[in-house]
């Protein structure tokens, strides 16, 4: 019994489109996930005056985007804040926000306007390292 080139051309094609419809699932399930973890972020306050002196690594990963910093704490103060790694879509200009938790000597600062996601991701990442010190 022969098959028609037209029937394996169909069982293709439709096999073509049952992984596009599973792989469009799991990436929608996979931005699902990802605003979800960005929605329920929250901060928690921490007294530099706490963190010993030293240098810490942290980070912090809500699957699209991924941040892994550098804390130098000297004298009760951030005194360096190196980013090691950075993975976003579009939020390159977050980095920026290192220079704003310097400044401030908090973690809860404004995000970088455009880069809100990616800002928060950094800023999770260096709470994160200051834990280390306390």
């Amino acid at each position: 019994m022969r098959i028609s080139k037209k029937k394996i051309i169909s069982v293709i094609i439709l096999l073509f489109s049952l992984i596009g419809l599973i792989c469009g699932a799991v990436y929608l399930k996979n931005v699902a996930d990802y605003k979800r973890a960005i929605g329920e972020t929250t901060f928690d306050e921490i007294d530099i005056a706490d963190v010993s002196d030293g240098t810490y690594i942290g980070e912090y990963d809500v699957n699209f985007i991924y941040a892994k910093v550098e804390v130098t704490v000297e004298d009760w103060e951030i005194v360096s804040i190196n980013i090691l790694e950075h993975r976003h879509e579009r939020g390159k200009a977050a980095e920026k926000v290192i220079e704003k938790i310097i400044e401030e000597q908090k973690i809860d600062v404004d995000a970088v306007s455009g880069a809100t996601n990616s800002s928060t991701v950094i800023k999770k990442a260096v709470e994160n390292a200051l834990k280390g010190g306390l």
